[in-house]
């Protein structure tokens, strides 16, 4: 079961020419948008103009939401997403999930900048997210008792297959979702090591598990963008997101747009 007013958004998209389904929906995370260079024949529309539909705040979260085509296939892609920090409930921050569905995409490729916990990470490095960790938060739109659980399956297994088809290595492991906005302290950080995560986030996870309940296929990549407080010296800052995007885009585009022609 859908919000209503999904209904109302596709219709909105497709008397603006977008078609009726997708084969793949692209959530792009901070400082990710340019994959969206990639996609051939894009009709753009921002978020502004779309019925329903939030604006981001957040440096590196454009608000555009394009369709087209990758590798041959059509895809729809969000260049930036609502976080549930900016006063979005849990309903609006999966959005683009409820807009897969509602496109009948075969499948969803979620992404995000995140920072790295693991010492055995490096700053530039994408990660397959095997796993989410919540922290004992609620977090499913739905209700207090979902049953719902993200399964990465043999999905994340398939990533992994196809960067090493393309000559790119990747990390594995689990994501923790945190609410934020702020950045977390030294002592949190070395306490969420001893849990067994690997990189730390203030999205995602909800689009996961609302994937998983909607039985829509999902993979999701994080890209390290920083060291989290106090592995390494140093004041974390937003520059560094967008530094280390910089110098990954392509690679990252090359993972998402071969996963979209393969899986």
């Amino acid at each position: 079961m859908l919000p209503e007013y999904i209904s109302q958004i596709k219709s909105f998209l497709t008397n603006r020419g977008f078609p009726n389904s997708f084969d793949s929906v692209v959530i792009l995370g901070s400082g990710l948008g340019d994959f969206t260079d990639h996609i051939k024949y894009p009709s753009e529309i921002s978020y502004a103009d779309i019925p329903h539909f939030p604006v981001p705040t957040v440096q590196g979260h454009t608000g555009r939401l394009i369709s087209g085509t990758v590798a041959d296939k059509p895809v729809l892609a969000f260049s930036g997403r609502f976080h549930h920090y900016e006063g979005y409930d849990l309903a609006k921050t999966v959005l683009p999930v409820h807009i897969a569905a509602a496109f009948d995409a075969k499948k969803l490729i979620v992404s995000n900048a995140a920072g790295a916990i693991n010492t055995n990470f490096s700053i530039g490095d994408l990660m397959v997210i095997d796993d989410v960790f919540r922290l004992f938060q609620i977090i499913s739109p739905v209700s207090s008792n979902s049953p719902y659980r993200y399964t990465a399956g043999t999905l994340s297994d398939s990533v992994r297959h196809i960067a090493a088809s393309i000559g790119l290595s990747v990390q594995r492991g689990t994501y923790l979702y945190v609410k934020g906005p702020n950045y977390e302290t030294p002592a949190e950080i070395r306490a969420y090591r001893k849990l067994g995560v690997d990189v730390v986030g203030m999205s995602t996870a909800p689009e996961l598990i609302e994937a998983s309940r909607l039985k829509l296929p999902v993979a999701a990549v994080s890209l390290v963008t920083n060291m989290a407080s106090g592995v390494l010296k140093g004041k974390l800052s937003h520059d560094e997101v967008k530094e280390a995007a910089e110098s990954r885009k392509e690679d990252f585009a090359r993972l998402v747009s071969e996963i979209i022609r393969v899986l």
